[in-house]
């Protein structure tokens, strides 16, 4: 028996009493975005998703191809008719058993859909304000890395967010280094030069920002770098966005007294989608 809520109930009734992800964050997640029966970026995530279970020591199924994985998430974008512009999140947890100390090291996993408004990537030009969150900062190692489901920094910078009416909040890592927004990583354009920071700062390793990488190294005149950005040099950039998988690039108009331009990241999003029309 356990006391839910108030009332004593069978512990057999609530799922949660077992479930590794909801008592240790013991789970990792990929969020992927559909268009058209076409995951895309499928094999950027799928190997992701692979890099982090096996961080997290996670036994790998079999049958965990990326074949399975993809028909998993169709299936069920296909039963809730939202095959043509979705995102879809699966969540794999390590199963019941054990305290900190896992009884065993196999899977289990989950999968959400639900649809999108817009196929295509709209590079939202509205305003859109940012600060820095500071209560907080992100470890600089490899689990800062992976999308794994302990994200009460994101949260709480969120919340943090929405009281002083900002759009989004930048994250520090323990050397106060910028790294990324709440839901994805930052760039910085200072002339021709676009900036990210390294992995190894703490950051996301974003499937979109691998994309952003790919597609501004082709632009010409365009030089890519990925070196640690400092909270005093986002003020010197020309541009500021923030990138994701499911908005694409969101530029952002204001950080503090400076105002930003948004060229640079319409560019982007003009090439993105060419690559989701072919």
């Amino acid at each position: 028996m356990i006391n839910f809520n108030g009332s004593i109930v069978s512990q057999d009734s609530n799922l949660l009493t077992c479930n590794r992800a909801f008592l240790y964050g013991d789970a990792v997640f990929e969020t992927v975005k559909l268009v058209d029966s076409k995951i895309l970026f499928l094999e950027d995530h799928y190997f992701r998703l692979m890099s982090s279970m096996r961080i997290l020591r996670m036994e790998i199924p079999m049958n965990f191809t990326m074949e399975y994985l993809e028909e998993q998430i169709l299936m069920l974008a296909s039963t809730k008719n939202t095959i043509n512009s979705a995102r879809a999140r699966i969540t794999v947890y390590r199963n019941d058993g054990g305290y900190y100390l896992p009884k065993t090291n196999t899977v289990s996993f989950l999968i959400t859909a639900e649809s999108l408004e817009n196929k295509l990537y709209l590079g939202n030009q509205k305003e859109y304000i940012v600060d820095l969150y500071t209560d907080f900062y992100v470890a600089k190692q490899l689990l800062s890395s992976i999308k794994s489901t302990n994200k009460i920094i994101n949260i709480t910078a969120s919340i943090f967010a929405n009281e002083n009416g900002l759009d989004n909040c930048l994250l520090l890592n323990d050397s106060k280094n910028v790294i990324e927004a709440l839901q994805g990583n930052i760039f910085m354009l200072k002339g021709n030069t676009l900036i990210t920071p390294p992995v190894s700062e703490g950051c996301l390793n974003g499937v979109m920002r691998k994309q952003i990488v790919a597609i501004a190294r082709s632009i010409e005149n365009i030089e890519v770098v990925e070196e640690v950005i400092s909270p005093f040099e986002l003020q010197k950039a020309d541009e500021l966005f923030i990138t994701n998988v499911i908005m694409g690039v969101q530029p952002i108009s204001r950080y503090r007294k400076k105002d930003f331009t948004a060229n640079f990241s319409t560019l982007l999003v003009q090439k993105l989608n060419e690559f989701i029309a072919n």
